[in-house]
This record gives C-alpha cells, sequence and structure tokens, in this order.
C-alpha cells in the first residue's frame, strides 16, 4: 500500500507543480504513448535479454508482493516462535516422533496448526534441515549455526535477484529516453520547412522521451528496486529466528527460554509482548 501511495505522490507532485507553473500537459499527453512505446518497450525487452525465466518470474513476483505488502506480520513471527517451541518439546521428550514431523511436515500436526508457516517451502526446509542436522549428531552449536548462516547466505544472494534486475532497468532508463528524444529530434528535422510554432511542439514532444526516461527510472522503477531489496532483506529476519531458536535449543537451555531468545531477535515491530508470547504458548500447554 505505501508503494501505491508513494507513486501517487510523485505523480501529483511532479505533474502538479508542472501545470502550476504555466505547462500544457497536451504536449505530453499527445506524445506519451509513442514515447512509452519505445522507452518501455525497450526496456522490456532489454529486461528480457539480460534475465533468465527464473529472474523474470522472480521480479514479477517481487513486484506483487511489494504492491501486497510485507509477508510475513507480527501474528506469523509468534506463531513461528509457538512452531518452533513446540518442536523443541517435541524433540526433548522423543527423537523419533521428530523425526516424523520433520519427515513428513505436510501431515504434521505440529506444522499444521500454523498452515501460513507450512506453505512456506523456505521455512519448511531450513526447520527440517536443520533438525536432521541435529539428528545426525551435529550437536556443536557452532557447527550448526556456521550451516545454518550459510543456508541463509545463499538464501539472500538469491532473494535479491529481482531487486537486482529492476536497478538494472532503472539505470537504462534514462539512456533509453535519450534515444526516443534523438528519435525525436530526427523527426523534427525531417519537417524544418515546418512554421516554429509546429517545430516547438515537435521538439517539446522529441524532450518528453528525455523527461520519461528519467522520471521512470528515478521516480518509479528505482523506488521499486530499492523497496523490493529492503522487503527481501527483511524477510531475512524472519528466518533467523529458526537459526536462534534451534542453536539456542542445542545449548541445553528449556524450550521457554529458547522461545524468549527468539521474541528478542525478532525485529522490534513485529515482536510479540512477553504476555503475548507467554499466553500462546500456555494455549499449546493447555491443548497438548
Amino acid at each position: 500500500m505505501s508503494a501505491i501511495v508513494g507513486i501517487v505522490v510523485v505523480l501529483a507532485m511532479v505533474f502538479g507543480g508542472y501545470i502550476m507553473a504555466g505547462g500544457k500537459m497536451e504536449i505530453i499527453l499527445h506524445s506519451l504513448p509513442y514515447e512509452m512505446m519505445i522507452i518501455g518497450g525497450a526496456a522490456v525487452g532489454a529486461f528480457i535479454v539480460a534475465n533468465d525465466f527464473a529472474t523474470i518470474k522472480h521480479t514479477g513476483g517481487d513486484l506483487a508482493q511489494m504492491l501486497a505488502g510485507p509477508k510475513w506480520k507480527k501474528s506469523d513471527y509468534r506463531d513461528l516462535i509457538c512452531l518452533l517451541y513446540e518442536l523443541v518439546v517435541v524433540a526433548r521428550q522423543s527423537p523419533v516422533a521428530i523425526e516424523e514431523h520433520i519427515e513428513n511436515p505436510e501431515s504434521s500436526s505440529v506444522f499444521g496448526k500454523y498452515p501460513k508457516i507450512a506453505k512456506d517451502h523456505v521455512s519448511i526446509d531450513l526447520i527440517c534441515d536443520t533438525i536432521r542436522s541435529i539428528m545426525m549428531n551435529f550437536d556443536n552449536p557452532h557447527q550448526v549455526e556456521e550451516l545454518f548462516d550459510k543456508q541463509l547466505d545463499a538464501l539472500a544472494e538469491e532473494s535479491q535477484h529481482g531487486a537486482h534486475a529492476l536497478q538494472n532497468m532503472a539505470d537504462a532508463l534514462p539512456a533509453l529516453g535519450i534515444v526516443a528524444a534523438v528519435l525525436g529530434v530526427i523527426k523534427t528535422m525531417a519537417s524544418i520547412d515546418k512554421p516554429p510554432e509546429v517545430l516547438g511542439q515537435m521538439i517539446g514532444g522529441a524532450l518528453v522521451g528525455t523527461f520519461l526516461g528519467v522520471f521512470l527510472a528515478y521516480g518509479v522503477v528505482g523506488p521499486f528496486a530499492t523497496k523490493v531489496g529492503a522487503m527481501r532483506k527483511s524477510e531475512q529476519q524472519f528466518y533467523r529466528l529458526i537459526k536462534e531458536t534451534l542453536v539456542t535449543s542445542l545449548q541445553k537451555h528449556a524450550p521457554a527460554i529458547c522461545a524468549e531468545v527468539a521474541r528478542r531477535n525478532a525485529p522490534h515491530h513485529y515482536r510479540p509482548s512477553f504476555s503475548e508470547l507467554e499466553d500462546a504458548l500456555r494455549e499449546i500447554g493447555t491443548s497438548s
């Protein structure tokens, strides 16, 4: 939602200021379809050439997620801590029982309580792979933490592909705007015998290309790239809670302490309060 509001503000300020200064929208509106076809079409074409299908699909998903809002909300952080708490309790009680949950998470009664997390393959893979490593006698907390960090680093790098692709497009847009402007100048020079008022409109139309290239780069696509990058980086904090909880568990702390460590490592604006988490954990104990 904030991205949409931001774009509306940008459009209102740029074109509102232009109109208030006495600018005429007719020239821009007349040239807009052709200039957008040249600049936008060339940008999309270059984007397709520069990226493989996986990155193109990834970028589309990033833009959709950006407009929809953050993937993980405060309630999801609480649910993740509760899920990990339950898994730690099960693992302490019976290694055989925990194996059933991590080998078949889709049919697990524990994972089934948290459907949003259960549908996120990244979370499930991180949780199951880490617990599986622990069961394979990777009982050194530093060893498990190192394995997890390597997995997170690879995940973080992959998650930024869409942001990098968008930023590359933003970097190219001003140059594509110049291309459109040069084509407009060529068209104008071919009509040099026209009256000055006609030539003035044609030159103004050509300059719309330069304007659009710079405007789209710094007013739309560039901010989108920054927003996508920040959004995906923020998601990594959700996955880091998995590491904090399971590594703390390996240090032989009580499950409640593991949950508290995870709570304190959650981002401030998503962090459940101590009482909220305590109530949620007490509810788990009541339903068990």
